[in-house]
């Protein structure tokens, strides 16, 4: 019984029975003096006295008990008290202990709620951020489809339905293949990039006449399955439109050069520079960056990527940008006249010399740029020379003995394995690692497919306006151009693409106006079905093909071996497997 001070006949079999109780309790009786304090209770309010029964409340949690007293006073509950401590917050129930209509004490019972309150404001933190991802992808100036890893239509935006005019509740819930089917669309780069696990970009045409360049790329789950396609809709009419304006500026601001050759070189440059790849757009970067300095620049990959055309633009966007630039084509220069070519003659120096003497390439660069193209190409004796250019800024004209000085950034471009060259003895070591100052390595365009759509289109339409002609390419020629390896990569698709526009009849280039290379390549797996080789003999007959055309494509074992990205020794253990290239030494 309750009289005066609680008591309690059985204290240890009570003390167990609060102490086995979730929620944290306290008791106290009328003067405030403790007499239950359980453990959860110790536990939330951070008490480390082990004995807190029978002193003060007031003692012990100064900061409530004026609340509790008041329960003792006015004998009325405090419900949902929030009581928010350094260590967590609480949410406490304080009732009166009334017997006989006299209150003889009070009991608090509280509850730690800090992880339930954490919960709420994560919720909200997630309620937030979707709301935000909607806003993000209803806002996308691009139109944005997604499908889920079953080709059916989730989602899609308002820039969606402005670009192709169709509406989304005709889509959701709409499986792709249904609507290819259907002729919605012509074909889906989501199927495409279901079959392929990749990233994949196409043109489509949509029901209504839109024409479209869309991009799908796969998002995995964390089991590899694709569990989304986010396509990506780009409107050609826009993309063109933004075309003329660029060409339109470019055409303002090339009043600013002083010669026309200028203007006419930064045209092309710009005109020719499509650039949508990452791996390009940090290429370019790269040279925009060293253009600032003065350092030598050495520009490698295969032929055709375009290296002529970035060493133009690092020189245009140089200091020197206003003074020479001379391209020296080492490959196309005579041996026997290649030092005169280069650094020049005085009078009388050699039988059918000019009588007033000549100024080499070097010279004519004198606070400008010289471009040597192949430089892998020069002789030895040559390699001296340009040596000393380089440390120096001096060389000597053939039939000579005076130096002449030179202020000239040197830039060179290889197709070729100039370490390979030094490991051989036909490349210096020292002009290597001088001209290797800032290596530039152009990717070819078969690993930089991104750049093919955009620039067959660019390519297009300069040769319409070169030749007065208004054709247009089939989404599956692009789709084929997409396909293939070019292995003489930008060139080698500009010439595919003026043949394709002076061979084909009409304004539309179809599938039959492809070259036989590109239409062999699309062939390639329907040969081996029509031959009933066996899956191992179609392996083989592919490796030794690959094999076979990377030889021919990088002419050496070392080379060839790179771009197959295996080890040299194992190319050349399969050459002999295979009975290829029988000339070809052992690494």
């Amino acid at each position: 019984m309750l009289t005066g001070r609680i008591q309690n006949d059985t204290p240890m079999a009570w003390e167990t029975i609060l102490d086995a109780s979730h929620n944290g309790i306290v008791i106290i009786d009328r003067d405030g003096v403790i007499v239950a304090y359980n453990k959860a209770a110790m536990r939330m309010l951070g008490d480390r006295d082990s004995r807190p029964v029978g002193r003060y409340f007031s003692e012990i949690r100064p900061e409530t008990w004026p609340d509790l007293r008041k329960v003792l006073k006015t004998g009325r509950p405090q419900i949902g008290k929030r009581i928010v401590l350094p260590q967590a917050t609480l949410i406490a129930n304080r009732n009166p202990i009334i017997v006989r209509n006299e209150v003889v004490g009070a009991i608090s019972v509280f509850q730690d709620i800090s992880e339930y309150e954490a919960i709420i404001s994560e919720l909200q933190g997630y309620q937030q951020l979707h709301r935000q991802l909607e806003a993000i992808f209803e806002s996308s100036y691009d139109g944005l489809f997604v499908t889920d890893g079953e080709a059916n239509t989730v989602r899609v935006n308002s820039a969606y339905e402005r670009i192709t005019g169709l509406k989304r509740h005709g889509l959701i819930g709409r499986n792709m293949r249904d609507l290819v089917s259907e002729d919605v669309f012509d074909h889906s780069v989501t199927l495409k990039v279901l079959e392929k696990r990749t990233q994949v970009t196409i043109m489509q045409n949509v029901k209504g006449g839109s024409q479209v360049l869309v991009t799908g790329s796969p998002i995995f789950a964390d089991d590899g399955t694709i569990s989304l396609v986010v396509t990506n809709v780009r409107d050609m009419t826009a993309l063109n439109e933004l075309r003329r304006e660029l060409e339109e500026s470019r055409r303002l601001s090339s009043r600013y050069y002083e010669s026309l050759q200028e203007q006419e070189k930064l045209q092309h440059v710009l005109q020719g520079m499509v650039v949508k790849s990452a791996a390009m757009r940090r290429t370019v970067q790269k040279a925009v960056k060293v253009a600032g300095a003065d350092s030598s620049v050495l520009l490698s990959g295969e032929s055709g990527v375009g290296k002529s055309m970035l060493a133009s633009i690092i020189h245009l966007v140089s200091p020197r940008k206003e003074r020479p630039f001379i391209r020296i084509h080492c490959g196309a220069i005579p041996e026997s006249l290649m030092e005169s070519e280069l650094f020049g003659y005085v009078k009388g120096a050699f039988t059918g010399a000019a009588k007033e003497g000549k100024v080499g390439l070097i010279e004519a660069a004198h606070a400008g740029t010289a471009f040597l193209d192949e430089v892998g190409e020069l002789t030895l004796a040559m390699q001296v020379k340009l040596l000393q250019v380089i440390e120096d800024k001096t060389f000597t004209r053939v039939g000579s003995t005076q130096t002449v000085s030179v202020d000239v950034r040197i830039m060179a471009a290889t197709n070729r394995d100039l370490k390979d060259l030094v490991r051989k003895g036909q490349f210096r070591e020292d002009l290597f690692y001088r001209l290797n100052v800032i290596p530039i390595h152009i990717p070819p365009l078969r690993e930089r497919r991104d750049d093919i759509t955009v620039l067959a289109l660019n390519v297009l339409e300069r040769l319409n306006c070169r030749m007065g002609l208004s054709k247009r390419l089939e989404p599956e020629v692009l789709d084929r151009l997409l396909e293939y390896e070019y292995p003489g990569n930008v060139r080698e698709l500009v010439n595919i693409l003026e043949r394709m526009i002076i061979m084909s009849e009409g304004n539309v280039i179809s599938v039959a106006d492809l070259p036989a290379e590109l239409k062999e390549r699309a062939s390639l797996s329907t040969d081996f079905l029509g031959k009933h080789l066996s899956l191992k003999q179609a392996i083989r007959a592919v490796e030794e093909r690959m094999i076979v055309e990377a030889l021919r494509r990088h002419g050496s074992l070392v080379s060839a071996a790179r771009a197959l990205q295996i080890h040299p020794t194992t190319l050349w253990r399969k050459t002999v497997k295979y009975g290829i290239g029988g000339n070809i030494a052992k690494p």
